[in-house]
């Protein structure tokens, strides 16, 4: 297994609603990382992150360094 291998069904955040589709949808990778891609366009391609970068950006999140 490499570690892009997606492991897990691609999941889209409750917060979008169930008809909507202007969200981006999370998978876990075979690392532990995350694969993440657009929900309205899914073949257009994926992006990967590793654990370390995820983790990272969760950080970033709870601490309120994306709010505007």
């Amino acid at each position: 297994m490499k570690n892009h291998d997606i492991v897990s069904a691609f999941k889209k955040s409750s917060a979008s609603g169930a008809t909507e589709n202007d969200c981006v949808e999370v998978a876990l990778t075979a690392d532990g990382g995350r694969a993440i891609r657009d929900s309205k366009n899914p073949d257009a391609g994926t992006q990967f992150y590793t654990p370390t970068e995820w983790a990272a950006f969760l950080t970033g999140v709870k601490a309120g360094e994306f709010d505007n």
